[in-house]
């Protein structure tokens, strides 16, 4: 059974409750029918990923067994074969598909586009320079652009601007973290991808600027007067900022000592400053809103 939560990634479920962000950012929960909508949506989206997940650990099992810590995945450890897995993995698309077509035809087809690009991802695109971080960036803001087609609420322009640029920095948070492993392996080029080790100052560049413009973006909507719409004491917003931007330096910093997991979502989880950032933080946006 453990092998089995593994092989599906259980913890990166966390990642499908993006597709609840529309929905909050609206001020909607308090629609049982929206709420209940949402919940389908995020687990055909739980059911989805980990459908792709299996998929890529098949296509990446010879360069699994080559990394300290993919090895101990479970095909590639040899606790689950090929033939289980994508037994599991055919399972799981088609219970994500017949969950998506419970929501809507739409969110059908927003899901139908997150498999594609995974699948594209998993196939070629993880080998193309940016191409990749730009992929991976973009399939978590199709996670809130699904949301908001499920709950049929249209996502503000902050919200799209805000993800676009705060996901482009964690994925390339992944990207370094994993080169930084190379460089200790003293090797000049990680298995499976397109980087060298003489990019990791441009990776570093690059994903710390991405992180300040969505601060940026995240403080331009806090001055928009159409905010104070949603949140009536808009000063309450203004702590996030800060916090925000305490917490990415954080994870930068972390990763350029090379003390970040090559996956921050995993990171956010089991780090307890970043858990007590999103606690304030969830704080503030509710006395804002009062």
């Amino acid at each position: 059974m453990m092998s089995f939560l593994k092989l599906i990634r259980v913890h990166q479920w966390l990642k499908n409750l993006l597709v609840l962000l529309p929905l909050f950012a609206a001020h909607r929960m308090a629609s049982a029918h929206n709420l209940g909508i949402s919940i389908l949506a995020f687990l055909a989206f739980c059911f989805c990923a980990s459908s792709t997940y299996i998929v890529n650990d098949i296509l990446d099992l010879e360069s699994d067994r080559q990394h300290h810590r993919k090895r101990h995945r479970p095909i590639a450890a040899g606790r689950i074969s090929i033939q289980q897995a994508v037994t599991i993995s055919v399972l799981l698309f088609i219970t994500s598909a017949c969950l998506s077509f419970s929501v809507s035809t739409y969110f059908a087809l927003a899901v139908a586009v997150y498999f594609a690009m995974t699948m594209a991802y998993s196939l070629r695109l993880k080998r193309q320079v940016i191409v990749d971080v730009m992929i991976l960036a973009g399939l978590y803001t199709i996670r809130v652009l699904a949301g908001a087609v499920a709950t049929t609420i249209v996502p503000s322009f902050w919200l799209l601007a805000f993800s676009m640029f705060l996901f482009l920095s964690l994925a390339m948070v992944k990207r370094y973290s994993e080169m930084l492993v190379t460089l200790s392996q003293e090797k000049k080029q990680a298995a499976g991808r397109g980087y060298s080790v003489n990019d990791l100052p441009v990776l570093l560049s690059l994903g710390v600027s991405t992180g300040v413009c969505a601060i940026v973006v995240l403080a331009l909507y806090i001055n928009d007067p159409s905010t104070a719409k949603l949140y009536p004491t808009t000063i309450g917003l203004w702590p996030i900022p800060p916090l925000m931007l305490y917490w990415i330096s954080r994870v930068w910093m972390k990763a350029h000592r090379g003390e970040m997991h090559d996956d921050p979502v995993v990171f956010a989880m089991r780090d307890w400053q970043s858990l007590v950032t999103a606690l304030v933080g969830g704080l503030c946006f509710f006395v804002a809103a009062l």
